[in-house]
């Protein structure tokens, strides 16, 4: 058998497993092993098992993940993602759409020191929905403003895909966190920007406070700034590596909330049992698509891919929209994590072959992927805000999201045209 019918067969075996509703890291696991063992035998396919999943949950690069996550289980127990939309509705509350405003920069701030989409979209639901259906604004446009803000997870560093994507390219993560940094910041005043524009005309204007009031909403928040100085600011100026910043971020989080008297000895226990649930989970994924990436690299589907789309005669920028289009389509089906770890290991020589920097593009690739928590049928952060909110449904999120759709993709041909906006910063880093 033909080493391109196993990669074929061990494609469609994996999208079957996927339909089954099998985990994808299990399925990418099984996958992999059986389609290596079809190839070079069954006994080295199981020296693979025994040794792989060792070597991933071992490997130094990934300790930052379950200490990121456990950054941001702490920083929700501690009650910071309430300070930070009392914050924002202080400050722009009195504006014609300002809870909306508000809610897109809480979004922003908890991104900083959470990293994970589904958990900001989560959060700020609870928070920032009643708020916002008290003072009168449409259920389309809330949850539309949520969901759209709750993709800042995923990009405003620290960001876990990220640190997945610099795992399986073996690139910087450090780099790869100070380049989200600028598309970040742009892609909050682009959704702040949709909130007025779009939004705003129907929009009510909230209740006004008084300067004082708002200087004193950022009391509240000085943990959030604080640690996002401790995290990103180090890494910057190479004073720590991107684990050791993750495990001092989680440290001065408990530390934080315990010395406030949000965090209590059993809610740090919580904490702790939450992150390793969710860190398990993210390490299950990992091994999975560890072991599939043996089983296409001894198919040489990623060499003959790159060969295929270079022979197109596309060019660079063509042959990058096409990846992207892919991407956009994949996210309909597949979650953000998912998406990454499965196509990355495949695109990413044909981009390298092309000449394309990996730090921008690790950029570009996650916020392609944000897309998809947005977009039908299968956007994760609509199906979150969903669960929370079940008066509401599907289609009334999806309509609320679509401005935000058309926002990201403006700002994803900007940063393709200019991709300096995404280096300058990397390129200055020590």
């Amino acid at each position: 058998m033909s080493n391109e019918l196993v990669a074929g067969g061990g494609f469609a075996a994996l999208f079957l497993l996927m339909i089954l509703r099998v985990p994808i890291g299990v399925a990418m696991g099984l996958v992999g092993i059986f389609g290596f063992g079809a190839i070079v035998g069954m006994g080295p396919a199981l020296n693979l098992l025994a040794q792989s999943p060792i070597s991933t949950v071992t490997d130094f690069n990934l300790t930052l993940i379950p200490f990121f996550v456990l950054m941001g289980v702490l920083a929700t127990n501690s009650g910071m993602s309430a300070e930070l939309f009392r914050a924002g509705r202080a400050w722009l509350g009195g504006l014609r759409g300002g809870l909306g405003l508000a809610s897109v920069g809480a979004c922003a701030g908890f991104a900083a020191i959470c990293g994970s989409s589904v958990a900001t979209a989560a959060t700020m639901t609870k928070i920032a929905h009643p708020e916002m259906k008290r003072a009168g604004y449409s259920d389309e446009a809330s949850t539309g403003i949520i969901a759209a803000g709750g993709t800042l997870g995923i990009l405003i560093p620290p960001s876990v895909v990220l640190a997945v994507y610099g795992f399986i390219t073996e690139q910087d993560i450090g780099l790869l966190f100070i380049a989200g940094i600028v598309p970040g910041l742009l892609a909050v005043a682009m959704y702040m920007l949709t909130v007025r524009i779009w939004y705003g005309p129907s929009l009510p204007a909230g209740e006004r406070f008084d300067l004082g009031e708002a200087f004193r909403s950022l009391r509240g928040v000085w943990a959030v700034g604080l640690l996002f100085i401790a995290v990103i600011v180090s890494i910057y100026f190479g004073i720590v590596t991107a684990t050791e910043a993750a495990a001092a971020g989680a440290f001065i989080t408990a530390l934080i909330g315990m010395a406030r008297g949000r965090l209590s000895l059993s809610g740090l226990l919580d904490s702790l049992v939450e992150a390793l649930r969710t860190s398990v989970a993210i390490y299950v994924v990992l091994i999975g698509a560890t072991l599939f990436g043996y089983f296409l690299a001894i198919t040489q589907v990623p060499q003959e891919l790159t060969q295929f789309l270079i022979d197109l005669g596309a060019g660079r920028y063509g042959t990058l929209i096409l990846i992207l289009l892919m991407f956009v389509i994949m996210g309909c089906f597949l979650d953000a994590m998912a998406m990454v770890i499965l196509m990355v290991p495949i695109v990413f020589p044909v981009m390298m072959e092309l000449g394309f920097d990996p730090i921008w593009f690790g950029v570009i690739i996650v916020m392609t992927v944000e897309l998809g928590l947005i977009t039908p049928p299968v956007g994760m952060n609509v199906f979150v805000i969903n669960s929370i909110t079940p008066g509401i449904s599907l289609a009334t999120i999806f309509r609320g999201v679509m401005p935000f759709v058309v926002v990201d993709v403006l700002r994803l041909i900007l940063l393709i045209a200019f991709p300096a906006i995404v280096l300058f910063l990397p390129s200055g880093m020590h």
